[in-house]
């Protein structure tokens, strides 16, 4: 069964809240409660968290994912664009 996480739909795609976990020994996504923690493998130094999870993110989805908010932040929003809300919710949490 699906857990109801933090994925609002917008015009453009739609908004991810997760929370990031940097150093890493794999980069994976695991929900806990009502948030999403991805564990990135790169340290946070000069964006390489963002630019992996970034890229990550894009080949899970087959979309364009542009983080939005929360640069240097362990909080980030994320777009996925031209994404459907359950079609995200399916992929994060109902393999």
């Amino acid at each position: 069964m699906c857990k109801s996480v933090k994925i609002k739909k917008i015009k453009q795609g739609v908004i991810l809240e997760v929370y990031v976990k940097p150093r890493s020994n794999e980069f994976k996504i695991k929900a806990e409660g009502d948030e999403i923690v991805v564990f990135c493998r790169e340290e946070p130094a000069k964006g390489k968290v963002n630019k992996e999870l970034i890229k990550e993110l894009s080949r899970l989805f087959h979309r364009n994912v542009e983080l939005v908010s929360g640069f240097t932040s362990k909080q980030k929003r994320l777009l996925i664009k031209n994404a459907g809300k359950s079609e995200v919710q399916h992929i994060l949490l109902c393999k």
